[in-house]
């Protein structure tokens, strides 16, 4: 079996409860474009022919996958919105995520607003194999603290946690110039978030919830890389070889995954594609990868 944890997917259900809405974020139809907006970003235009299941499942038989895990794609800020805007986008999400049938799963968005650990059952209950989260959500302990009781409940249930760039609920996000490069915040913003969260669980988090499985998406933005000048600005000692913390690859290429496999070992790399966002390179570990991915989802499910 082999495994893509990190894809996206614009669904239907998805896209007609963000048209719907006044306020960031939202969907416009325009001159037959279908426009994301949403804070933070420039105008994303979605092809809405490329993201139909049919459409998607051929990539999944191409890219040679089993099973490929849906995300919400935390920036839009849906998770960080008021609980009641909040649940209304991650159900529309999760409707969609049904739709698309044999071959794909869903993780779980967790609202911020008021979290709530009962949510984190509703979620399993609803198919999800595990949870997600915002990386701003964990940035610090104040952040880490209020999610406690959600993140203890996830370890109970044996639901692995993905952490993926995007802000908290209050976070300012700098409005997107129109100079600005689309691949900026993706090489600024999001790695900032993924270090700030991955510190934050390495130092504080990992001693809270001994027995939660975390997947950081995009290799924790390389924070393992910077473990050395941890240690050399008086931090304290973190398990980088932790069999429970995973790194998912998704945009990074060869020279990066070997210096990562290095630091953390190779088992805990797992395949993150990033599709429709990115479309994959050929690095020469998907195979170690995507079983790595398998055995992770695997795990799970015999826990449950």
């Amino acid at each position: 079996m082999r495994a893509d944890l990190h894809q996206h997917i614009w669904t239907d259900p998805l896209v007609e409860a963000l048209a719907r809405r006044d306020a960031l974020p939202f969907i416009r139809e325009t001159r037959g474009l279908t426009m994301l907006y949403c804070a933070g970003e420039q105008p994303w235009v979605i092809d809405r022919q490329a993201e139909t299941p049919d459409a998607r499942a051929r990539l999944l038989v191409e890219d040679q996958l089993d099973l490929a895990l849906i995300a919400l794609s935390s920036p839009l800020g849906i998770e960080a919105l008021p609980r009641e805007a909040a649940v209304e986008l991650i159900d529309a999400h999760l409707a969609g995520v049904r739709l698309l049938g044999e071959g794909f799963a869903a993780w779980g968005p967790v609202a911020l607003d008021d979290p709530d650990p009962d949510d984190v059952d509703d979620l399993g209950a609803r198919g999800c194999l595990g949870i997600s989260l915002p990386a701003g959500a964990l940035a610090g302990p104040d952040r880490l603290y209020a999610l406690g009781p959600v993140l203890e409940r996830a370890a109970q249930l044996a639901a692995p946690l993905l952490v993926h760039p995007g802000p908290a609920p209050g976070e300012r996000v700098p409005e997107a110039s129109i100079s600005e490069p689309l691949w900026w915040r993706a090489l600024t913003d999001y790695i900032a978030q993924m270090q700030v969260a991955w510190f934050t669980f390495a130092a504080l988090g990992r001693r809270e919830h001994p027995e939660l499985t975390v997947v950081f998406a995009t290799l924790a933005g390389g924070a393992p890389l910077l473990s050395e000048r941890l240690a050399a600005r008086g931090g304290p000692d973190v398990d980088l070889t932790d069999p429970n913390v995973f790194y998912d690859t998704s945009s990074y290429g060869a020279g990066a995954i070997e210096a990562m496999a290095r630091r953390v070992g190779p088992d805990q790399l797992v395949y993150g594609s990033d599709r429709p966002v990115v479309e994959p390179r050929p690095t020469g570990w998907e195979a170690l990868l995507q079983s790595n991915s398998a055995r992770l989802v695997a795990r799970t499910r015999a826990a449950v």
